[in-house]
């Protein structure tokens, strides 16, 4: 039997389950699943396999099972047989569960003996990819394999009607992992629960206090405390971008934040992921407004173990709940690297933590806190890690075993076998030597987590990826997948969709199979590949990458292309004359301005015009403060663009931006301009997809994590009789590129 059934308390389910059958026999995990022996009346057989199906344990999931009939053996009482370990590893492993609420009335009761114990757990929740070593999911197999059980849960555990028989995480104060509570030099300060009561304190007192969670640690602060904040962005390198928040409770959650049926149905889950909110007004008295500067969104969590909770009720109001690592570097997993690496050790200049509240349970790889939001009615994957991964996507057909790289951003990396692939989890930028050593260190753990064996390693075409780079050191075969393919067939692998399709994928940049940079493109994907059916106008980028930084080079680059050498004499520019004498020669002689059809550089270009945002301070700014502007206005209005005749088609904007020009000389509000822009780009996907001839349409590509520029286009397409897919369990941006490589295989012979 294969699918979800390990972790997930479906072995003390069948154990029941056959009691109340009167069937003796056996159960035990293997590698691929779990094998189930039973002896009885064959009517009560037949019904113990009906409710086998039908009444499985939250969590678990059959994916297929086979039945054999065997000679009788005669057993004489059915039993939980040690697990079988040969045999071909499983790629249905269960994510970290949020502790459920059994295990949380635990911890808050006085009379239980688990009360204010951090790592209560059951079959139900707990953690359990970040703990395992190996399959099949044992204790032996996990990073709990140090604790043994006392006496009291070694009875629970053998108890059949205990919601922790059989459960690998069992623990407690007398058996269990422990917490610590030490400073900047390792010193220890408090131990058990004194040690949370410490940090607790010192929240209050406006430190900053480096926890380890499920997945690494996470940096805390009082979100409450402006100076604290100031100083966590300042450690942090992170002047502007939004922190999340962690909160105790959904009721916590509602009195910072709108939140509707599906989006609670978010906080609540398992997965208990960050949640984009519609933040409410006038939340001075609650949290300060340094946490989410200019955001009409807040990042919320519910705590979600056991050691959260107890910390969240304690201190009673919102935290700050960021990622524990340097800027660029993986989370920290273990106490070692969070002291070397937050506490300023090697470098003193470099302190981000001023306490660690630490416990001596391994985590056996970093798993950031997921991100979720609600995007055309849907919940909508961006950052995928704990919680989801390592949940495989299933292909309708038999995939060779394959390795995919993914890209140089929010790198993933995946692997398959048979008809599962397996995507990991967020890992980040590939720009630091310690993220770069994290995701070999992934790459290899992979395949020996899941025993697969690649032929094929699939990267991005662009040669500049580290991604790339590296893959010439691994052994199979290479072979390069241009960036935005892979991202039209991300979201079809998604879906199980097959070609033909239109794979609409608008980002910030990826290289073309021309060398040049494209980014608002329209592919119709076939069986042998794909064809650029459409994109947007290029126009130069001055000074390359700084372009990406700066929104106002790539607005330069737009209305230079538009207007020649007079954009330069604008008065409204926002340069110094010094830099204005430098960038016009580098744009009249393409010094330094390679040229894109990026919709992600427009997005850019035109918050510059408006006066949004000039210098990005975190990735995607500027596009999120026109999304925000955007957003509260209800307009139906659009500008005018023109289309090139022949393929690929050639959309042209320059008599958009000559009207948003002409709405700013009108004093039109900024809200306005940009509703009407995004409701322009809505009109362009209608137009070109009505000319492709397609009916099912993918969309893709970082672009389309905004929520209003997906609604807009979405609905036109589907008033206009289109089918069309988006993202919801993979993201779509490029934490989602490594899946659409390794789905490319199905395509290349």
């Amino acid at each position: 039997m294969k699918g979800f059934v390990q972790g997930v308390g479906f072995r003390p389910f069948v154990a029941r389950l056959a009691q109340k059958h009167l069937q003796k026999g056996w159960i035990a995990n293997t590698p691929d699943g779990v094998n189930i022996a039973i002896e009885g009346h064959p009517e009560q057989q037949q019904q113990f396999l009906d409710n086998l199906g039908n009444h499985l344990p939250p969590f678990a999931e059959i994916k297929s099972q086979s039945v054999t009939h065997q000679p009788l053996a005669g057993f004489s009482d059915f039993q939980i047989m040690p697990s079988i370990v040969d045999g071909k590893q499983s790629t249905f492993v269960l994510p970290d569960i949020a502790t459920c609420q059994d295990c949380i009335c635990d911890i808050l009761d006085p009379n239980s003996r688990y009360y204010h114990y951090p790592f209560t757990s059951c079959c139900h929740c707990g953690p359990r990819y970040s703990i395992m070593l190996r399959q099949p999911y044992d204790r032996t197999h996990t990073s709990m394999a140090a604790f043994k059980p006392c006496t009291d849960c070694g009875q629970e555990y053998e108890s059949i009607d205990n919601r922790r028989f059989h459960s690998q995480t069992i623990a407690c104060p007398n058996c269990g992992p422990e917490l610590r509570f030490l400073d900047a030099s390792g010193n220890v300060l408090g131990e058990k629960h004194a040690a949370l009561m410490v940090a607790v304190q010192q929240l209050r007192a406006g430190k900053i206090v480096a926890i380890k969670g499920i997945g690494g640690y996470q940096l805390l602060v009082d979100a409450s405390n402006k100076e604290a904040i100031e100083r966590l962005r300042q450690r942090k390198h992170r002047p502007q971008k939004p922190f999340a928040l962690m909160v105790a409770d959904l009721p916590a959650a509602q009195s910072l934040c709108f939140i509707n049926e599906q989006e609670q149905l978010a906080l609540l889950s398992p997965a208990a992921p960050i949640v984009l909110l519609k933040r409410r007004d006038n939340l001075a008295q609650l949290i300060d407004n340094a946490v989410a500067p200019d955001s009409n969104l807040l990042g919320i969590m519910l705590a979600y173990s056991p050691l959260h909770h107890l910390l969240l009720r304690e201190f009673g109001s919102p935290l700050i709940a960021t990622s524990g690592n340097r800027q660029n570097e993986p989370i920290c997993i273990d106490e070692q690297q969070a002291l070397m690496r937050l506490s300023g050790t090697c470098d003193p200049s470099a302190v981000i933590a001023d306490y660690f509240l630490t416990h001596n349970r391994p985590i056996l790889r970093p798993l950031d806190d997921s991100i979720v939001r609600l995007i055309n009615s849907k919940i909508t994957v961006l950052r995928r890690a704990r919680g989801y991964t390592p949940l495989p996507i299933t292909s309708k057909t038999t995939l060779p075993n394959t390795l995919a790289l993914g890209g140089q951003l929010k790198n993933t990396v995946a692997i398959c076998h048979d008809q599962q692939i397996i995507l990991s989890q967020h890992l980040g930028d590939l720009d630091s030597e310690a993220a770069q050593q994290q995701f070999l260190a992934t790459l290899t753990e992979l395949q020996q987590f899941y025993q697969i064996t690649p032929t094929r390693i699939m990267h991005d075409i662009h040669k500049g990826y580290v991604s790339s780079q590296l893959a010439d050191n691994l052994n199979g075969s290479k072979q390069p997948v241009q960036h935005h393919y892979a991202h039209a067939l991300s979201c079809m692998a998604e879906h199980g969709l097959e070609p033909p399709v239109l794979g609409i994928v608008w980002d910030g940049a990826g290289l073309g199979d021309d060398n040049t940079l494209w980014g608002g493109e329209f592919l119709l994907i076939t069986e042998q590949g794909f064809q650029r059916y459409a994109h947007f106008r290029s126009f130069s980028l001055p000074g390359g990458v700084k372009a990406i930084q700066e929104p106002r080079r790539a607005a330069l680059g737009l209305l230079y292309e538009i207007f020649g050498d007079s954009a330069f004499n604008r008065p409204d520019l926002p340069f110094t004359a010094q830099e204005l004498n430098l960038l016009q020669p580098a744009l009249n002689k393409q010094i330094n301005c390679p040229r894109t059809s990026s919709a992600g550089r427009l997005f850019d270009a035109v918050a510059s015009i408006l006066g949004l945002c000039q210098i990005n301070q975190y990735e995607g700014q500027a596009a999120i403060m026109l999304e925000n502007n955007a957003a509260p206005v209800l307009s139906d209005q659009h500008y005018l663009f023109q289309l090139s005749h022949g393929i690929p088609i050639v959309i042209d904007w320059e008599i958009t931006i000559k009207q948003i020009l002409d709405d700013i000389a009108q004093n039109t509000s900024t809200g306005v301009i940009a509703a009407n822009y995004t409701n322009t780009l809505a009109e362009i996907v209608l137009a070109i997809t009505e000319l492709s001839g397609q009916k099912n349409i993918v969309l893709s590509g970082g672009c389309f994590q905004n929520a209003l520029l997906v609604e807009k286009a979405v609905g036109k397409l589907k008033t206009a009789g289109f089918n069309v897919y988006c993202h919801e369990r993979i993201p779509p941006n490029d934490g989602g590129l490594a899946l659409g490589q390794l789905y490319a295989t199905k395509y290349m012979g």
